[in-house]
């Protein structure tokens, strides 16, 4: 299951003119695609799924209630739909089930209200649109009114006919004048007919017919999507001291020559996920594996503190950064869960440090479907994995790792 941005989008950039009822069953088509893969254990969705909610009551405090609305339907098709036909399903506890009920109670009221808010927002939107396109298309037209009646104006005035100058008379020698008189005599064009008008003027008859700027349209009032745009990745915020912190922690098997592994965990805040937490949980390495252990404890944990899951992080004492074919297996089920997922691997020895993801062409559904444990070969070409883009190196960010072994 794969909790995409674009599946937290209200609808696309170029949704035009969309009514309420159809927007709203646009929601109800991203919120619906959740899909379980039955070799991913069980438990992981529980998991996902309270942080699932976790990340909706974010969006909600913060005002974006189409991207809340996805996620709590989300939930609800999760674990009514989905979960319970997980080949592990009868295996989940009593207790955990329980839990999940009364979420599920919760959860329910709740989204029939945001559903009644964004009818209302929706329609209150689609009005204001069409109201707007309606003032443009007045505008237009109005424009191409006075831009016809101002050719027709220019065309109605004929320019002034060349009448032919009458002779001189002929005059006697006492009436000629001295002509140097001439400079100093005032014709008619030297006096200004218009008081206001400029003695600089071009003298054209008519004004320069340059044509009216294009009405301006308020683009707001189209019904806008949310801040959750499709097509990309919600920025993953790293603390820049993240990856030396962890190494100071790890030094002790790096010189043993023994991978060390941690969860990234964190915090949604402004549609941004922010790493505030590396947890180091009890852990079996080796020099080129890593595995953890007590998984509830790690999961206390974060449900203490209220944080999600945002990855993982490990070292490469002996090897360059990248992702081995069992890293890539490791990453696989976090990326399942959070496609904003990210892998960090440390190399000390080489001075590396690599911010990897599964390419979401290829990668991501290649290596959901591979059923080979341990070392094995994959093709390299597509790639199976990348780097990871959407993060963000944050010098004024806080880490703080947390050692449960």
């Amino acid at each position: 299951m794969s909790v995409r941005k674009d599946l937290v989008t209200a609808e696309s950039a170029q949704m035009g003119i969309v009514e309420p009822q159809e927007r709203l069953k646009q929601l109800a088509s991203l919120s619906n695609s959740v899909e379980v893969d039955p070799n991913i254990p069980i438990t992981r969705y529980y998991r996902s799924g309270l942080e699932m909610v976790r990340m909706a009551n974010v969006y909600l405090q913060e005002g974006n209630i189409d991207a809340a609305y996805i996620l709590y339907i989300r939930f609800i098709t999760l674990f009514v739909e989905k979960v319970p036909i997980h080949p592990e399903y009868k295996t989940v506890a009593a207790d955990v089930k329980m839990q999940n009920k009364k979420k599920l109670k919760e959860v329910f009221p709740l989204t029939e209200k945001l559903k009644l808010k964004l009818k209302a927002k929706y329609t209150k939107e689609y009005q204001q649109f069409l109201e707007a396109k309606r003032l443009e298309k007045e505008l237009e037209e109005k424009q191409l009114r006075e831009e016809k009646e101002q050719r027709a104006k220019a065309a109605s005035i004929t320019p002034p006919i060349n009448l032919p100058q009458p002779s001189a008379p002929s005059l006697p020698p006492s009436m000629l004048v001295d002509p140097d008189m001439l400079d100093r005599v005032l014709y008619p064009n030297d006096f200004p007919t218009d008081p206001n008008r400029s003695s600089s003027g071009t003298g054209l008859l008519l004004p320069d017919t340059k044509p009216f700027p294009k009405p301006a349209f308020d683009r707001t009032l189209k019904p806008s999507p949310t801040s959750v745009q499709a097509g990309s990745l919600r920025s993953v915020v790293v603390p820049t001291n993240t990856m030396a912190k962890f190494l100071a922690l790890a030094s002790h098997n790096t010189l043993s020559n023994v991978e060390t592994c941690g969860i990234l965990a964190g915090r949604l805040a402004q549609n941004k996920l922010l790493i505030t937490h590396v947890i180091v949980p009890k852990q079996r390495g080796t020099s080129d594996s890593c595995t953890t252990m007590n998984e509830e404890d790690i999961f206390n944990y974060q449900d203490q503190h209220n944080l999600i899951t945002l990855g993982w992080i490990h070292t490469h004492p002996s090897q360059t950064a990248f992702l081995s074919s069992v890293d890539l297996h490791t990453h696989c089920s976090y990326q399942m869960m959070l496609e904003e997922a990210i892998a960090i691997v440390c190399s000390p020895k080489y001075q590396e440090t690599g911010f990897f993801c599964l390419t979401p062409n290829y990668g991501l559904d290649y290596i959901s479907q591979c059923r080979l444990t341990g070392f094995h070969p994959h093709p390299k070409d597509p790639p199976l994995f990348m780097e990871a883009l959407h993060i963000a190196l944050e010098d004024s960010a806080k880490i703080e790792v947390v050692d449960l072994r």
